[in-house]
């Protein structure tokens, strides 16, 4: 395990003086992160001390703007947006500050939605994931509500159960202001291609299942729309896979881990994909996870590359960050 001065050099140390924070605390209450995590005490304290730089930065402006502060966090599948935006919003919370979190994937159109674009645009748009399979409009009118809250309001939030594959009929209640909202997802801040990009197919999917390019165009086309939705983020972070080939796997470890727990629970009826039914739901990611990691580390406000084994081995900082 890596220990705190190991964590704390894989922040530059330019940007911990400009910050004005030591990079060394890390105030969190690590069994109950890690009964939260569902990880070890171990690896609760490494995730801690990792975010503790950014969560005291956070910690010394949030008080000072005027309306909550938005950060956008991406990653492809398995590099841990979500768990980093628990542990942030754990370590800003022991401070005493409200800490919205939202995901892209609660933002997934209903099955029968997504099966009525299949059957109208393209077959390959009833498989949740890209542009195109969200609600854009709610996830607008949710960060809008969100910026503009006060201590009466009372928001649900959307919430989706990937073992349905479907929305869950009943969202989480939010109430209050936030002082952040965290906003993680795996194409969140994704830009689209030229359209000179988009030939060749780049894996069986594509040749197979969209040989004209028309379900790639569409995807390609909706992201311009999303533009209007991340354009509502103040900060953006990239969590940056070793390389596309890595994300199966990770994502296969996710998949165990879901069915592990689906068991647990001993709930039944639920959609578990089998390694080719992985590999295919993958394939729609490609495209996109591939440009991601070539063209989002040159503008994020930070980019934490991971190593094969999830562990942030370096961290940079873009020279325009405002964070």
């Amino acid at each position: 395990m890596i220990d705190l001065e190991e964590t704390t050099a894989r922040w530059p140390a330019a940007l911990l003086e400009r910050w004005g924070v030591r990079g060394r605390e890390a105030p969190a209450d690590i069994p109950l992160l890690s009964r939260h995590l569902r990880v070890t005490e171990a690896l609760a304290g490494y995730l801690a001390r990792l975010y503790s730089p950014l969560a005291e930065r956070l910690a010394r402006c949030l008080p000072t703007l005027s309306e909550p502060l938005v950060l956008g966090i991406n990653g492809a599948q398995g590099t841990g947006k979500s768990t980093a935006a628990e542990v942030i919003a754990h370590l800003l919370e022991l401070r005493g500050f409200q800490v919205c979190r939202l995901s892209i994937d609660d933002l997934y159109l209903t099955r029968s939605e997504r099966q009525r674009l299949a059957d109208e645009v393209h077959p390959l748009l009833a498989t949740r994931g890209v542009p195109g399979t969200h609600d854009i409009d709610l996830g607008e009118a949710l960060l809008q509500a969100l910026t503009q809250a006060d201590a009466d309001t009372q928001l649900t939030l959307p919430r989706f159960d990937k073992a349905r594959d479907d929305r869950h009929a009943e969202g989480e209640l939010w109430r209050g202001r936030p002082h952040l909202i965290i906003f993680e997802g795996w194409c969140v801040g994704a830009r689209p291609q030229e359209e000179a990009a988009l030939e060749p197919a780049l894996n069986a999917l594509e040749r197979e299942e969209d040989p004209d390019g028309r379900w790639r165009r569409y995807v390609n086309e909706q992201l311009k729309d999303y533009q209007r939705l991340f354009a509502r983020l103040n900060h953006l972070i990239l969590l940056r896979a070793p390389s596309f080939e890595q994300v199966f796997q990770w994502r296969s470890e996710q998949e165990a881990a879901l069915k592990k727990q689906l068991e647990d629970e001993r709930r039944v009826g639920t959609h578990l994909m089998t390694p080719p039914m992985l590999q295919r739901f993958i394939d729609h990611y490609e495209r996109l996870t591939r440009w991601i990691l070539q063209e989002m580390p040159g503008r994020a406000d930070l980019v934490l590359a991971l190593d094969t084994h999830h562990r942030v081995e370096r961290i940079t900082a873009s020279g325009a960050t405002r964070l």
